[in-house]
């Protein structure tokens, strides 16, 4: 399974719960600050109700990645067997797996750590425009 090494450009450790943060700045190109600040009002009025270091649930990063114009869509089982990052759309994409959001940029995963074997429930993509 291909998988690259990518801490979105952190130098401090962020251990446990930062994967969304960090799937989203891989995914946009967006500075991991300026995801941070997006998040925060986000995850503090919604479902995570708080800090965004233990966690996004997946309906508040839904929300917030539907306010950079990324859409939804689910995993499609290819060969009735459950799906896997390589089995994504090519595109820069943002792949919910269990308890995990990773970056998927053409079937590549883009993490701290090797979740390419994890089956993905779904993935939010920008439309082209």
């Amino acid at each position: 399974m291909a998988y690259v090494y990518d801490d979105a450009g952190q130098t401090r450790s962020h251990k446990g719960g930062w994967c969304g943060v960090r799937a989203v700045a891989i995914a946009t190109g967006m500075q991991w600050s300026d995801v941070e600040k997006h998040l925060r009002p986000i995850c503090k009025a919604g479902k995570t109700g708080g800090a965004i270091s233990r966690g996004i649930y997946r309906e508040d990063l839904d929300t917030a990645l539907a306010d950079l114009g990324w859409v939804w869509r689910a995993a499609q089982h290819p060969e009735g067997r459950k799906a896997r990052p390589a089995d994504l759309p090519a595109g820069r994409l943002i792949a919910r797996q269990s308890k995990h959001f990773t970056a998927v940029i053409d079937g590549v995963v883009h993490d701290t750590w090797d979740c390419s074997r994890k089956m993905v429930y779904g993935y939010w993509s920008k439309p082209a425009p």
